[in-house]
């Protein structure tokens, strides 16, 4: 079970306020910013943050031509965290550059928004 952090909770308080996440994509609409693990040899992570201001601060350096997109909870749900699980790639909730960020299974974190939705 993963541990509920104080940064795992923030994450989770801001996106039941917010009704979205926000993720990283590319300038063609068709690709979004995953990178490596850092707890995990072979392993992707996809960054997402509860806020527009935190994922739009990393887009500079190697990351300058991705746009901070919001992506709804209910579409979340239903698409990513599906496809997410079934390409072995984590998510690292308000990932902070340079820094080991927490890395949450996509399951285990639908289930924490899911009981987030029906409050």
């Amino acid at each position: 079970m993963t541990e509920m952090t104080p940064a795992l909770e923030s994450f989770i308080n801001n996106v039941k306020l917010s009704q979205v996440v926000w993720g990283l994509q590319d300038e063609s609409g068709e690709g979004w910013v995953v990178c490596d693990s850092s707890e995990y040899e072979a392993t992707d992570v996809m960054p997402l943050w509860s806020e527009e201001a935190q994922a739009k601060s990393h887009c500079t350096d190697e990351w300058e031509g991705y746009t901070a997109v919001a992506i709804t909870l209910e579409e979340f749900l239903e698409f990513w965290v599906s496809d997410l699980n079934d390409d072995g790639v984590l998510i690292g909730v308000d990932w902070i550059a340079d820094q080991d960020c927490q890395e949450v299974d996509p399951i285990v974190l639908a289930t924490s928004l899911v009981d987030v939705e029906k409050e």
